[in-house]
């Protein structure tokens, strides 16, 4: 199966048009029908309705395998281009939101380095790295002290632990549990809770960690920044589970140390094979301590 055909059908998809597609792959309308043409030639199936443009049964099941196969030949290409590429002191660094503090102290160190910083979703860093779109990722989540994170399969990637810090409810100030020295998730699945991927664990998480809960959400908070979501806590919108660094010396906001299950917040750093020098130079040893609070 050739993969131009391949990234073809998925823009055309993805955009429910052939001259869509062919804006954004520059290639001309007439081009796309025949990459279409040849990939159902080639799998001898019609991958897609014509008026509304739109996959077949078929197309639909072939996008489900055409996402993770693209990206694993990015991912290929990135990981072969690596040794060759010069010395650089010039990064491009993703970052989900609650590890960004900690890049701002790794940068305090590292003054040589000419960065550029993507705020991402925690989902899109491996995928971002593994493709050569960012030289560094620096991902966060909730898991057991001796596990790894959970990532996505998206190709070979070097994992390195940079910190781990305890785990806190932010809870409204007012809130009755806010004077408990500490708090049992699973008591907590009857709770209502704010649904806030990119800056807090996530209910799904919860669910998968602590066992069948509701963890009952009515508000999904999409942004980055999470003074925003402590603001929400404050008001009384919901629980979210954060890094107790993040919560510390608020006033409407409290913290209650997670007592259970035993979990940590850790930032991971995410790079492809052998890390290049700047790589290196941001994540070596300095003053920085690896494994520290965040």
């Amino acid at each position: 199966m050739d993969p131009h055909l391949l990234r073809t059908f998925v823009a055309v998809a993805r955009h429910g048009s052939f001259s869509a597609a062919a804006r954004e792959l520059g290639y001309t309308q007439s081009a796309v029908s025949q990459h279409i043409a040849a990939l159902e030639g080639d799998l001898a199936v019609p991958l897609l309705e014509r008026r509304p443009v739109r996959p077949t049964e078929a197309g639909e099941r072939l996008l489900e395998h055409a996402g993770p196969l693209l990206l694993r030949l990015d991912a290929a290409r990135a990981d072969v281009a690596r040794p060759a590429a010069a010395p650089t002191a010039r990064l491009t660094v993703g970052v989900s939101p609650p590890a960004t503090p900690l890049l701002a102290r790794l940068l305090t160190f590292r003054r040589e380095l000419t960065v550029t910083i993507r705020v991402l979703d925690r989902a899109a860093i491996p995928a971002a790295v593994s493709s050569g779109d960012l030289d560094l990722g620096l991902t966060d989540g909730m898991t057991a002290p001796s596990d790894p994170l959970p990532l996505p399969e998206t190709g070979p990637l070097t994992a390195t632990v940079v910190a781990e810090s305890p785990l806190c409810v932010a809870l409204p100030a007012a809130h009755p549990l806010a004077r408990r020295p500490g708090l049992r998730l699973p008591d907590l699945a009857d709770a209502l809770w704010i649904d806030a991927p990119g800056t807090a664990v996530p209910p799904d998480r919860l669910r998968a960690v602590c066992g069948p809960g509701a963890y009952r959400t009515r508000l999904r908070y999409e942004g980055t920044d999470v003074r925003g979501l402590l603001a929400l806590v404050a008001a009384g919108q919901g629980l979210a589970v954060l890094p107790a660094a993040a919560v510390a010396g608020l006033d409407d906001v409290v913290g209650v140390p997670v007592a259970a299950p035993r979990l940590v917040h850790r930032v991971e750093a995410l790079h492809g094979g052998r890390p290049a020098d700047a790589v290196q130079r941001l994540l070596g040893p300095g003053p920085f301590t690896p494994v520290g609070g965040v």
